[in-house]
């Protein structure tokens, strides 16, 4: 079935978020530098950084037969970052690193933003949805721990909201799927926006 718009992410919690839309995708390769200016804030950091991925997903595109893809369809490419006193905690190295992360967002509070940026024959279009996250105390056994669950490992700040982390989150303002990965109110307006009607159910390419 062709697909109505194009995910430039291998993330597979991308994919199942999206999938909540009611859109069929397909997903692209989209590999880009992710470094954050001198002086960016970090809104402007994640909206570059979507921005960038749904243009490289394009670029992918676009180095392809034409049989194998279809021009009109919209490119969709997302960044999600974990912020703490203005710096953007990213995926964590290793094992102390990770603890690290930890270690700093214990019982404090932190920003998550999450962008989300389109790529269609209107243009380009980019959105913002910014979540406030609390957590209560981790110790440093604690963080080792979750460490060895495998479940930091490749995410933002070193934590899944989803899963074993969600013990330690005290409260949350703002948008809980941005946090895991892509905010679906920001996403449903942009799809919308070029022309692609949100249902119940999606397939995925």
């Amino acid at each position: 079935m062709t697909p109505q718009l194009y995910l430039a992410s291998r993330s597979p919690r991308r994919a199942e978020l999206l999938s909540q839309l009611g859109v069929r995708f397909a997903v692209v390769d989209a590999e880009v530098e992710e470094r954050r200016s001198h002086g960016q804030s970090p809104a402007d950091y994640a909206r570059a950084t979507a921005l960038a991925k749904a243009r490289a997903g394009l670029a992918h595109l676009e180095s392809m037969p034409t049989a194998q893809r279809d021009a009109a369809i919209p490119v969709l490419g997302a960044d999600t970052d974990v912020v703490l006193d203005d710096d953007i905690l990213g995926k964590p190295r290793d094992a102390d690193d990770a603890v690290r992360m930890l270690l700093r967002l214990s019982d404090r509070s932190h920003e998550v933003y999450s962008a989300v940026a389109v790529i269609g024959a209107a243009g380009a279009d980019v959105a913002l949805s910014v979540t406030r996250v609390e957590f209560g105390a981790i110790t440093a056994a604690q963080a080792r721990d979750y460490w060895h669950s495998g479940e930091p490992v490749g995410k933002a700040g070193a934590y899944a909201i989803q899963g074993y982390a969600a013990r330690w989150v005290r409260a949350i303002a703002g948008s809980y799927s941005g946090v895991v990965g892509l905010p679906l109110f920001e996403t449903a307006q942009l799809l919308e926006r070029h022309g692609l009607a949100i249902g119940a159910v999606a397939e995925c390419a």
